[in-house]
């Protein structure tokens, strides 16, 4: 690691920080409706997004910094098993093919801004909406904190804040520029400000990782050099070489197939989906985002070249920004870090807004104040999702990195566990909500017992997502068993609820709003705020 600042990446990182901010801050003019106040226009920035900027927003979302950083260094680390990320947004398409259309239509004929306004409207039980909406506010906090150590990280390889002897004020003060400034353009613009801003971000690093997988082969001889140099490393190390022992491999097709079950229950994603004009424009984007997957497969190539390098990091997070600083010139190192910086923005932002309008409607309406007006939810909402990236940030300074990681993992656990009742729902009625309830409930609890239970060598607890299947004797992803578990008791239950005739809820939706699309009675293509505000 150089010492000291590396001035010309830093002053070309300040660059495209200080666009990036401006367009944050002007995107509140981008498109401007006649009513800025309600949740459909600052949420969901009017649903009026086509192909082109939904794919942006939905590529922004998904491909964080946290995947910019975090995938090459598990395979940096692990080797091969850091590859699960690669299939599972493979898998991930076809999937949302299916059940994405159907959540767009029935929300715009209803004015569901959230999966929990969704559940409550389906099964009629505002316990199971809450169940959902607490589920994914909690997923989402660690989520927007590991964004939040990815632009750390950055910081840190530039030589800004870092060093262990300054006072923590001086040491993260770059960092609370940073959060400064995106909690300011967020609250002014909304959903339209990491729309903007997403253009710039995955166009950065389209060219930083076309460059990275030209250039940096070229100066460490060849790809055949590279993969000689990570098999060596892991065979010394007991790893396996570079595909993964056989032990590995249920650990490694659960998380593939649990991951990509989970991408899409998370808050974000259903909001840059619902933000986009019409069905249409959904269904385009599940055939055009797997692009990203190809890029995701050459970004985790980066693990290999950082070992071909003689990158040594004990954080193995700094490896690929560490990468950067090593091979490339000072001014292409600074557009590398950018990428990743403006990487982390975006979906943060995205992220805040969700977990937001999820309290607003799901908690704050339906439970403290079921009067407010379309003004007041926006209001609460945009003061919640200063809330939460506050949250965030706390987490991020108070806690060891390693924490923020494990804790996204126990997210993904929990978000799995809202898939009977928001992708169940959207196809049938036969679920008891009390089931679905319970099913939740079950899963919640194994979930995160079972990773409290795995110790890493830095923690005793929480120490990762794996652990023996009971009944098969593999290990598994927890997350995946958990949700198992879920269907079971949810099947299970129902037949008994059912047979004892407890009570159904009202259902007020119906089987054509399910195919609804723009044009038709009741369905346009950018709802008024009055729309929405009717619906409830």
């Amino acid at each position: 690691m150089k010492d000291g600042v590396n001035g010309v990446a830093l002053g070309v990182f300040i660059f495209f920080f200080l666009a990036v901010t401006v367009m944050g801050f002007l995107a509140a003019r981008w498109r401007r409706p006649d009513n800025e106040h309600s949740l459909d226009e600052w949420g969901l920035g009017g649903r009026s997004f086509g192909t082109w900027v939904t794919w942006f927003l939905l590529g922004g979302d998904l491909y964080t910094a946290y995947t910019f950083v975090a995938v090459p260094a598990a395979i940096y680390a692990a080797g091969a098993a850091g590859f699960f990320a690669v299939p599972y947004t493979i898998l991930v398409y076809p999937l949302i093919f299916t059940f994405l259309p159907r959540l767009w239509s029935v929300s715009h004929k209803h004015g569901y801004v959230t999966t929990s306004d969704f559940v409550r409207g389906r099964f009629g039980s505002k316990g199971l909406s809450l169940a959902v909406a607490v589920t994914g506010i909690l997923a989402t906090m660690p989520y927007i904190a590991l964004q939040l150590v990815g632009i750390q990280a950055v910081l840190d390889v530039m030589g800004v804040g870092g060093g262990e002897n300054t006072n923590w004020f001086v040491k993260d003060l770059p960092l609370l520029i940073a959060f400064g400034v995106l909690a300011a353009y967020t609250y002014s613009s909304g959903l339209r400000a990491p729309a903007l801003i997403a253009f710039v971000k995955d166009t950065l690093i389209y060219i930083v990782i076309a460059v990275a997988i030209i250039y940096i082969p070229i100066k460490l001889g060849g790809f055949d050099e590279i993969f000689k140099a990570a098999g060596d490393k892991y065979t010394a190390a007991g790893a396996g070489g570079l595909v993964p022992a056989q032990a590995g491999q249920w650990t490694y097709a659960t998380l593939a197939l649990g991951s990509a079950l989970a991408l899409f229950m998370y808050p974000h994603s259903i909001t840059a989906t619902l933000s986009s004009r019409s069905r249409e424009v959904i269904r385009r984007n599940t055939t055009i985002l797997p692009l990203y997957s190809l890029m995701l497969g050459l970004l985790a190539l980066l693990g290999f070249m950082a070992i071909a390098a003689g990158v040594k990091v004990t954080n193995g997070q700094l490896a690929i920004p560490q990468l950067f600083e090593n091979m490339f010139p000072d001014w292409f190192a600074g557009v590398a870090f950018a990428a990743i910086g403006i990487g982390a923005l975006v979906p943060a932002a995205i992220m805040s807004i969700a977990a937001a309008n999820l309290f607003t409607r799901n908690i704050y309406k339906d439970f403290i104040k079921p009067d407010a007006t379309p003004e007041h939810e926006t209001r609460v909402s945009k003061l919640v999702s200063l809330l939460v990236k506050v949250g965030a940030l706390v987490f991020v300074l108070t806690m060891d990195k390693t924490v923020a990681i494990n804790f996204q993992l126990l997210g993904g656990i929990w978000i799995l566990q809202t898939f009977p009742a928001l992708v169940g729902g959207l196809f049938t009625r036969w679920f008891h909500r009390w089931a679905l309830l319970g099913g939740w409930a079950v899963g919640m609890l194994y979930g995160t017992l079972a990773a409290y239970g795995v110790a890493s060598p830095t923690q005793k607890h929480f120490g990762g997502s794996s652990k023996e299947i009971p009944g098969i004797g593999e290990i598994g992803y927890i997350g995946l068993t958990a949700f198992v578990l879920n269907v079971v008791v949810t099947v299970v239950l129902t037949f008994a609820l059912r047979a004892f005739k407890a009570p159904d809820g009202i259902d007020e939706t119906s089987p054509e709003d399910y195919t609804a699309d723009a044009g038709d009675p009741g369905v346009e293509a950018e709802l008024p705020p009055a729309t929405a505000g009717s619906a409830h």
